[in-house]
């Protein structure tokens, strides 16, 4: 009899083999690769920002330059995530991506104002190497579904932020403004489903605090996806990215303020998280 949750080859002709898995409530995931980092920044009007619980923005420099930079410090990837209200938004950014295509050779993410297949064309043709879909997706999971048609999943990245209402968490639009009745876990879950690549997942409480990632949120649904899982919000320290790697497993660490003033270099950070056996590409 096999035990839960293990892999099944059944035997067959000498050229075939066939799985089959019996499900259980924790994904049984495959080996890890190197651990991620990731800076995001956030773009408004052509400029880089970083506030604190998603308000109080403050200029954090040009995105373009700040990209140079983190590909040359050693940044795994960037995302870039537009937060301009503007009707030129898809143009605009596609600027911006071929500006930053022609400066960096790491991979990076686009989001913000990509609400059919048409936005998302357009970005990925410009040089964008994953798209990020966040309240376009709630409103319309379907759209989910056909962006993992049209391009392939890995190229489809839901972005979900949450926050602890009442004592659920539950997925917030526009930026962090407008509450929803959805369960994060079930919303992630129903995306991953829909053929999502990988979730980047922004606590609310804690994004910009500086007082770490939610760590016990980020355990608890990095053990029930098979897709990857990008923790943001809270990154203050060193210490903080090695805890969120060792107690929740995720694939990768994303911040922002402390990359963009230089309180973290990633050179350092990633030294710092060899020395705990935590695998980094250097």
């Amino acid at each position: 009899m096999t035990d839960p949750g293990t892999k099944t080859i059944v035997s067959g002709e000498a050229d075939k083999a066939e799985a089959a898995y019996v499900t259980t409530t924790e994904v049984q995931r495959p080996a890890s690769l190197a651990k991620r980092i990731i800076p995001c920044l956030d773009v408004k009007d052509g400029r880089t920002v970083k506030g604190v619980n998603f308000v109080d923005l403050r200029d954090a420099g040009d995105p373009v330059e700040l990209a140079w930079q983190y590909s040359q410090q050693g940044a795994d990837e960037l995302v870039f995530l537009d937060i301009t209200a503007t009707h030129e938004r898809r143009k605009t950014m596609a600027e911006l991506v071929k500006a930053v295509a022609r400066q960096v050779n790491i991979p990076f993410t686009i989001g913000g104002g990509i609400n059919e297949i048409a936005d998302a064309d357009v970005l990925l043709n410009a040089g964008a190497d994953k798209i990020s879909i966040n309240s376009a997706a709630v409103r319309n999971p379907q759209l989910v579904d056909e962006l993992a048609a049209a391009f392939g999943k890995q190229f489809v990245v839901v972005a979900v932020d949450t926050k602890l209402v009442n004592g659920k968490n539950l997925v917030h639009l526009n930026g962090g403004r407008i509450p929803t009745e959805l369960e994060t876990e079930n919303w992630i879950n129903e995306v991953e489903d829909r053929g999502a690549g990988e979730i980047l997942l922004t606590s609310m409480d804690h994004d910009g605090t500086k007082g770490g990632f939610d760590n016990e949120l980020l355990k608890k649904i990095n053990s029930r996806i098979t897709i990857p899982l990008i923790a943001s919000g809270g990154a203050g320290n060193v210490q903080h990215f090695i805890d969120v790697f060792e107690q929740s497993g995720v694939d990768a660490a994303l911040a922002a303020s402390v990359f963009h003033y230089g309180e973290i270099l990633i050179p350092e950070l990633k030294r710092k998280l060899r020395e705990k056996h935590i695998e980094v590409r250097l």
